[in-house]
């Protein structure tokens, strides 16, 4: 029989793992290093176990409101979540995690003090896409921000975590030991993405004083980050990250073959765009910018002139705009591919903020209909 809608399937098979290693014991549970044998891959198991026994009904909806964020999430710079297992009449349950090869933020700058500003972007770009997506992780500290080996900077532990739409959601309702100087916010009994902004900025200055560090570029958006009042302090990480990626490409010690590549590539997205919708968005994930732009070269690369011009345009843009459809050069298009695949993550996302400020120069249509295209 074929099931309809609202049955309920049930899976049986059980899935077994290799048990590796013990990784570490926190308050509401322990952390263990698992192998699934069928595909050959590591994953970091999470399993709620209090140690305080008498609270593990209390903290249980903690656990599950964990599981309910990470599931919202999936960016390179947060750790990602596979899978969970609930068992709440038992009052335990299980996550399963990517398995990040590397150390905490503070452990890996020892070795990598050069790398402390790209870090500070990485962890930015965290934090605002948390920003966006409501997400207010209450926990900041060093243990749980992570470097992989490969200088990728993950986010990690949201079992404080919580979802923040509504204005009394930013009511400061947990009370942890803070590793820093609390802001003005807690007198207000107040906890909010400004909040967010505090720590983590005293986060990097404190790893700043720690190492001696005195190459990192953004001390000026430290200092606005820093402050104890909140009316005083930079409110948002999405301000913080305008700030950042629309600094001038020519502060950034970008080659003559790159600043050509991108300035060649800037004006054929400029010249080929006629009006840009109302409502029209930026891509703003390099890593799926991109993607879709491989994806796309795939399906011209053979020709000498790109057929319709949107199949790039749209890499970039999000939402209706017209556009002129011919005349974009293939080669043209591969080189700028080959730059904006070969850059460092921090010269990427200069590039693509850079090209957004490029668009907002187009003009916008405030009573806009659909994408077309202006056949020359």
């Amino acid at each position: 029989m074929n099931p309809k809608h609202g049955d309920l399937i049930k899976f049986i098979r059980r899935k077994d793992y290799e048990f590796i290693k013990e990784l570490g014991q926190g308050g509401c549970g322990k952390t263990v290093l698992l192998r699934d044998p069928t595909i050959d891959e590591d994953f970091v198991c999470k399993k709620y176990a209090p140690r305080v026994d008498d609270l593990k009904d209390d903290l249980f909806p903690n656990f599950v409101r964990e599981i309910k964020i990470m599931h919202k999430l999936y960016h390179r710079n947060v750790v990602r979540v596979f899978n969970y297992h609930l068992y709440p009449i038992e009052k335990t349950g299980y996550i399963l995690m990517e398995r990040i090869y590397g150390d905490d933020i503070d452990s890996y700058i020892k070795d990598h003090p050069d790398s402390l500003s790209d870090l500070f972007v990485q962890a930015i770009e965290a934090f605002a896409y948390l920003e966006k997506n409501g997400v207010l992780h209450r926990d900041i500290r060093p243990q749980n921000i992570l470097v992989s080996n490969n200088g990728t900077l993950k986010v990690i532990d949201f079992g404080f975590g919580k979802i923040a739409n509504d204005k009394q959601d930013f009511d400061k309702s947990i009370s942890i030991n803070w590793w820093c100087e609390p802001p003005e916010d807690f007198e207000y009994d107040s906890y909010s993405h400004c909040t967010e902004v505090y720590f983590l900025g005293k986060l990097f200055e404190k790893i700043i004083h720690d190492y001696d560090i005195d190459s990192f570029r953004y001390l000026s958006l430290l200092r606005d980050m820093n402050t104890k009042s909140p009316d005083e302090r930079i409110d948002s990480f999405s301000t913080i990250k305008t700030k950042i990626l629309t600094t001038s490409i020519d502060e950034v010690d970008f080659t003559k073959a790159e600043l050509s590549s991108y300035r060649m590539f800037s004006d054929l997205l400029y010249l080929h765009m006629v009006r840009l919708g109302a409502n029209a968005k930026y891509h703003d994930d390099v890593v799926d910018v991109i993607a879709k732009l491989e994806s796309a070269y795939r399906n011209f690369m053979l020709e000498v002139l790109v057929p319709n011009a949107s199949v790039v345009t749209n890499c970039f843009i999000d939402g209706d705009y017209s556009f002129r459809t011919n005349g974009m050069k293939v080669a043209d298009v591969k080189v700028f591919i080959n730059m904006f695949k070969s850059v460092t993550s921090e010269k990427q996302r200069i590039i693509l903020a850079n090209l957004h400020t490029r668009l907002d120069s187009v003009f916008r249509d405030k009573q806009s209909a659909g994408l077309e295209d202006v056949p020359f």
